[in-house]
């Protein structure tokens, strides 16, 4: 049985060797495809018993799905900054949703022109000043995240941007803004409320359900503009020379996801594709971080650079099968002003178990998007409402109330059991050694990145950044 398997092994390493050769002579193309608040674990792929996602599930049968791979701040234009930079949020500077980078950074544009690529960015830009992020802009898809509806995407510029030159390589950034609020795309019906199976983290009321209904409507309706995006790219001749990235960004807007470092809303969906490199339809359980992705281009792209410029570092070992493994420890930091009251969180996962601190826990955790009502609420959630009234006949709505707004100082959980972080191991012994381990490593980053803590979440440090002075971080000397 073994001498099959061997031989099974050495005849397939043999059929993939002239497809390698080829796709390490030129450099690759990059598409990147974003879809925008979108839980990582509702997608089939990672275990989601309810969305419809044939395209993305055909992406993951051609190419390498990321087990175990993270952004630094579930908010949408922190973790991008982070995702264009390889910097995480101190060093590049955006701690905060609207808010701005410093400006003397550099970002994917720079890095990746200077070794011949163009760079381009279509759909929502939601990253600050120009002069950091001076991607082409490619028209086709909406920037705006909240339009009612979103406009229908019109792929003729992306079509010309991706076969415009053929000696050029290029890099395509395509983010849509579904599934993000207000939920009104796709067909719901296909998603009757009583038939759904809501995650452990997610109250069950009747408006719950509805509102889960029309938010997995559009993950489908993004994975079907995804579709379209992927047969253009076959279409103008350049599917098998690029490497596709799909990721979720973070978390959905339901409580516990998005705004918070819980896994639901700092965990990603990764999923690469490249022909004749990547083995087809495999899984990794590697540590990476979005700061990883820019070194991992720069890598494949065969440039030169100094590492000590990013904060994250190439993975590309790990889609060429060369290792099973990359970083050591992920982190997670969130600052919510100005999206409610301060209430700082860093945490910090090996992949297995993840430690939050919650620097000032006593006070009232709030999100106000999400908890409030402004104008007649299209953007709001109207079913949190549903929650505090049922809690008393309802005693796990409480409990999910208390999770969201009541948080400990410290926090343990084992994602390999408990994804949904349902029970908080802080005070098992059996983890001390664990919990100390990650807690110093927590301390020894936010040092490293200048990192003040609890002063970084006020409307001091907010207003200051968006004046272009920020008060804490390391810039980016180095």
């Amino acid at each position: 049985m073994k001498l099959l398997l061997r031989t099974i092994a050495t005849v397939f390493a043999v059929a993939f060797v002239p497809v390698f050769a080829h796709a390490e002579t030129k450099s690759p193309n990059f598409l990147i495809v974003m879809a925008d608040d979108c839980t990582y674990n509702d997608l089939p792929m990672y275990g989601g018993e309810n969305a419809k996602t044939p395209n993305l599930e055909r992406l993951a049968k051609e190419g390498m799905t990321f087990d175990r791979a993270f952004l630094a701040e579930a908010i949408c234009q922190p973790c991008r900054a982070e995702l264009y930079s390889g910097l995480y949020p101190m060093r590049n500077g955006c701690n905060w949703n609207h808010s701005a980078s410093r400006g003397d950074i550099e970002s994917m544009p720079q890095h990746l022109s200077r070794v011949g690529y163009r760079v381009g960015l279509a759909g929502k830009v939601h990253v600050s000043p120009e002069s950091a992020f001076p991607f082409e802009m490619v028209d086709g898809c909406d920037k705006n995240c909240v339009r009612n509806p979103t406009q229908e995407m019109q792929l003729d510029s992306i079509r010309e941007f991706m076969a415009r030159d053929d000696g050029q390589p290029f890099c395509l950034v395509v983010a849509l803004v579904e599934p993000h609020v207000p939920w009104v795309m796709g067909d719901a019906s296909a998603y009757p409320p009583r038939k759904l199976k809501l995650p452990p983290n997610i109250g069950d009321t009747p408006e719950t359900r509805s509102a889960f209904g029309r938010y997995l409507a559009e993950i489908t309706y993004m994975d079907d503009q995804f579709g379209q995006i992927m047969n253009e790219l076959e279409e103008v001749g350049e599917s098998n020379d690029t490497i596709v990235l799909f990721t979720s960004e973070q978390g959905s807007q339901f409580p516990g996801n998005k705004w918070t470092n819980y896994n639901t809303g700092v965990h990603t969906a990764l999923i690469a594709k490249w022909p004749g490199m990547i083995v087809p339809g495999t899984r990794t359980d590697a540590l990476v971080q979005y700061a990883d992705v820019l070194p991992t281009l720069m890598d494949l792209a065969g440039a030169e650079y100094q590492p000590e410029v990013f904060d994250g570092s190439s993975f590309a070992h790990v889609l060429r099968h060369e290792k099973d493994a990359h970083r050591e420890y992920a982190y997670g930091t969130h600052n919510n002003v100005p999206e409610g009251p301060s209430y700082p969180i860093r945490s910090i996962t090996d992949g297995r178990y993840h430690y939050i601190r919650n620097l000032q826990n006593e006070n009232l955790y709030i999100e106000k998007h999400l908890m409030g009502i402004k104008g007649n609420g299209e953007l709001n959630n109207k079913y949190w409402q549903t929650w505090v009234f049922q809690s008393f006949d309802q005693p796990e709505l409480l409990r999910l109330i208390h999770r969201y707004q009541l948080r400990p100082k410290e926090e343990l959980y084992d994602l390999e059991h408990d994804p949904y972080e349902m029970t908080n191991l802080i005070e098992d012994e059996s983890l001390a050694e664990i919990r100390s381990e990650l807690g110093r490593e927590l301390d020894r980053w936010m040092r490293s990145q200048g990192d003040p803590g609890a002063e970084q979440d006020t409307t001091e440090s907010l207003r200051a950044a968006k004046r272009g002075e920020h008060r804490f971080g390391l810039g980016t000397e180095g």
